[in-house]
């Protein structure tokens, strides 16, 4: 049997605070994007002050989903989709803990992971903040810090 700590790592945590002199006003009035797939998310904070780049990692390996099989075969698949999908439950909940807080949120990436964190932000009831969700392609981080730099400052 395959060992589910193999295919699941850890997320990252212990997200540091960003400017600890910033005034919580300050804090209330930043933008934020974020490129975002399963693995990590990449957010970038634009304020009055300037910007700032925070990384999430989930510690996700690629999720493999496998077709056909015996009965048991799909209880251990189903038991892997579960924790596959607890395990970006509680990823994308520390992202959003991170950007709760935030006056604009836009969101992009390549995958389905966008759009699963929207419906997470969703239910947290901060739906009014996002600004936009863009399918875009892998990126590295100093095009993702341009592309929200340009966004919010345009």
């Amino acid at each position: 049997m395959l060992q589910l700590c193999a295919i699941l790592g850890d997320v990252k945590r212990g997200v540091e605070t960003i400017h600890p002199n910033m005034e919580k006003e300050s804090l209330m009035k930043r933008e934020i994007g974020l490129w975002i797939d399963h693995r990590k998310a990449v957010i970038v904070i634009v304020t009055d002050k300037g910007e700032e780049t925070k990384i999430i990692e989930s510690n996700m390996e690629k999720h493999v989903r496998f077709s056909g099989g015996s009965s048991e075969h799909g209880q251990a698949e189903d038991v892997r989709d579960r924790q596959f999908n607890n395990h970006l439950n509680i990823y994308y909940d520390d992202v959003i803990a991170f950007i709760g807080d935030a006056k604009s949120i836009l969101i992009f990436g390549p995958g389905e992971a966008k759009g699963e964190l929207k419906k997470r932000i969703e239910r947290k009831e901060l739906k009014e903040r996002i600004v936009e969700i863009e399918t875009v392609d892998k990126m590295i981080d100093r095009q993702i810090t341009a592309k929200v730099r340009d966004y919010f400052r345009a």
